[in-house]
């Protein structure tokens, strides 16, 4: 089971995705985590993203692309993965075709969380985060037990820069502009599949696993 994740910065797509790798036994891939490993590793690729990554530039769609089906070639990926992060854009998602297609493999499920702009720029504008163990909370649904201080560590927790509706709104457009065009490319397709990211976590996870199967 090959699976994409798609929805705007805040829709709760990376909280799906670690369930559903729970459930199905299957890895979650997130671009972020892949760049920081192969780095990490000191990888040829690692290497040659890391050059980028120092300058502050994207790293090219071609080097993420390799990176990712460098990834998803190892053991634990044999039964399917879930992609989160990537692609973001049609030229990245046409190159994950043309890569998989090397391999004969194809995407199964392009799974859309769809939720309105106002509704994620309150969400995560309610997000506080501990700079010091990574923690995260949120001041209605995950509040700390005491106001502003981490339950894990006791360090303050904080409104991140990224979180900030000004910020949230100038990714949302980024999102619109980039990454909303996968979902016709996934609809045409058929493989698109989009759920209702408006509702309880535990309701929008039952709602894709309903697609997915049991």
């Amino acid at each position: 089971m090959k699976i994409i994740m798609l929805g705007a910065p805040g829709a709760g797509k990376g909280t799906q995705a670690k369930q559903i790798a729970d459930k199905y036994k299957i890895p979650h891939i997130s671009t972020g985590d892949i760049f920081r490993a192969n780095i990490k590793n000191n990888t040829e690729l690692g290497q040659k993203a890391k050059q980028y990554m120092d300058q502050g530039l994207l790293v090219p769609d071609e080097l993420t692309c390799d990176l990712v089906m460098d990834r998803i070639k190892q053991d634990d990926c044999k039964n399917g993965f879930i992609l989160d992060g990537f692609p973001r854009t049609i030229p990245q998602a046409e190159a994950l075709d043309a890569a998989l297609d090397k391999i004969n493999e194809k995407m199964d499920y392009a799974i859309n969380v769809d939720v309105p702009d106002e509704n994620i720029v309150n969400r995560m504008g309610g997000r506080r985060c501990c700079l010091n163990c990574g923690a995260t909370y949120h001041v209605v649904t995950i509040p700390t037990k005491v106001e502003g201080i981490c339950d894990r560590c006791g360090s303050p927790v904080v409104l991140r820069d990224d979180d900030k509706p000004e910020t949230v709104q100038k990714r949302l457009t980024v999102y619109h502009d980039q990454t909303q065009p996968l979902i016709d490319y996934y609809e045409k397709q058929s493989i698109l599949k989009t759920v209702d990211g408006t509702k309880s976590m535990e309701a929008v996870f039952d709602d894709i696993t309903a697609i997915l199967g049991a």
